[in-house]
């Protein structure tokens, strides 16, 4: 009896102890924006991001895994998922744009540039869909570090129009060309380019959409201020895409911190009904500010108050 219960207390010391070193161990989580996308990229085995095509012809920022060393290989990932095929599993309403049977015949990368040969089933696209398929190839391609710059070729030869268009293109190709290019302007006086991401509601799911907007900006304002002010105020044409901002937003001011730092300061009304930010509204707001400015690093505040911090490289 006496054995019995010294074995007894000697398992029961044992499991205490391994739960209490168990618990000790796990690291504590800071409630952050970063920390919760570092989480989701692991969860959700993605860790870029290319851009399909919905069911409205417009480019959709989705999610995808590249786990290969070499850029090169992820390169290939990419475009792979881009092709038509009957093995892709994306959402539904989202599809690939690249005609099927086109082929990758070769990728060159040197310093931030690539240059991609396709076979010429490239070609072979829908005319109304010729300039989302060089957008879609660019944009996703771009979204690995380091490459800024896309040349393509069909058989080894430069691609010189957009495919079964007569509109010119120019390589390198960089993001200057824009994304679901929107153009509103009155004049040809103060234009401003600016991208700014709405959401967009596929089964239960939020996804985010890029659009260019080309607009008169006869305030000389800065792009957040439009940025704020279109997801605020402005009409969306299209009923599939939202912004999720409270109407009465408004940034108080912001600040850029040697060209690395963008602080903004906003009033109450970014808060919901909870006294919190919806991931949804921090997403749009920051996917929009990365794409517009060259900082790596946002810091969101309201009526002073630090509130959240999102790094470029935690959101692809």
């Amino acid at each position: 009896m006496l054995r019995k219960k010294a074995l007894r207390k000697i398992f029961i010391t044992t499991m205490s102890l391994f739960i209490i070193m168990t618990i000790y161990l796990i690291p504590l989580t800071e409630k952050t924006l970063e920390t919760n996308l570092e989480f989701e990229y692991i969860t959700d085995l993605a860790n870029s991001s290319i851009y399909l095509l919905d069911e409205n012809n417009y480019l959709v920022k989705t999610k995808i895994l590249l786990d290969n060393e070499k850029v090169e290989d992820n390169i290939k990932s990419i475009i792979n998922n881009l092709t038509v095929s009957d093995e892709s599993k994306f959402p539904d309403n989202l599809e690939s744009i690249i005609p099927e049977k086109t082929k990758l015949n070769s990728v060159n990368i040197e310093n931030d540039s690539v240059t991609l040969d396709f076979s010429k089933e490239l070609l072979k696209v829908d005319e109304d869909l010729s300039t989302k398929l060089i957008e879609a190839i660019v944009f996703s391609i771009t979204e690995i570090d380091d490459i800024n710059k896309v040349n393509i070729t069909v058989e080894s030869k430069p691609l010189e129009t957009y495919p079964n268009s007569n509109k010119k293109l120019t390589m390198p190709i960089t993001r200057e060309i824009g994304i679901n290019n929107e153009y509103t302007y009155n004049t040809l006086d103060n234009i401003t380019k600016v991208v700014i991401y709405y959401g967009e509601d596929i089964n239960d799911d939020i996804y985010y959409v890029p659009v260019t907007k080309y607009l008169n900006n006869n305030d000389n304002k800065d792009k957040i201020n439009i940025i704020v002010e279109e997801l605020t105020t402005s009409y969306i044409y299209e009923d599939n895409l939202k912004s999720i901002l409270n109407e009465n937003t408004r940034l108080i001011d912001k600040e850029l911190v040697d060209d690395d730092l963008l602080i903004l300061n906003f009033n109450n009304a970014l808060f919901d009904n909870n006294d919190k930010i919806k991931e949804e509204v921090l997403y749009m707001l920051s996917y929009s500010a990365f794409a517009n400015y060259s900082v790596n690093t946002i810091n969101f505040k309201v009526e002073g108050q630090d509130i959240e911090t999102v790094k470029r490289s935690n959101l692809n």
